[in-house]
């Protein structure tokens, strides 16, 4: 995949939140009449697209009867030993960011870890909203079960 696009409705916050992930800005371009950019981190590369007049989104979290593309997902398993204390260490980071520029909000978290089995693996799965409340999944193998 080549990149993810994401609407935002204010482009230099979400850059800013993003940013607090890890990534960082590799192109700025625009698209029409909109502000775009290209970042990079977590192994993957998205877009980010400000809408001129934005909607809220719909909440793909909560709404169980929502379809449609539902989240982002980031697989930390070669970056970290434990998500909790990824989590714990990011919310005091965007704590501390919150302190110093408006750009930044308090870091909202969706789910927090827990496990997950998916086929013969162990995961551990967490989930936070980006800037505009949109869906972000952070997993972690933990483990591969033998002989299920």
């Amino acid at each position: 995949m080549h990149h993810a696009s994401i609407r935002t409705a204010d482009i230099h916050r979400a850059i800013t939140f993003y940013e607090q992930l890890g990534f960082q800005v590799c192109e700025r371009f625009t698209a029409g009449i909109t502000l775009a950019c290209w970042m990079e981190g977590l192994g993957g590369r998205i877009e980010l697209l400000q809408v001129p007049q934005p909607r809220p989104a719909q909440d793909a979290f909560e709404d169980e009867h929502y379809t449609g593309y539902y989240h982002l997902s980031f697989d930390l398993t070669d970056q970290v030993t434990d998500l909790s204390d990824w989590l714990d260490q990011l919310k005091t980071q965007f704590q501390q960011a919150t302190q110093s520029s408006e750009q930044v909000q308090p870091l909202r978290v969706l789910l927090e870890p827990k496990q997950q089995m998916i086929g013969d693996r162990v995961y551990e799965v967490s989930f936070i909203a980006d800037a505009d409340g949109l869906p972000l999944e952070f997993l972690r193998m933990m483990t591969t079960l033998e002989n299920r």
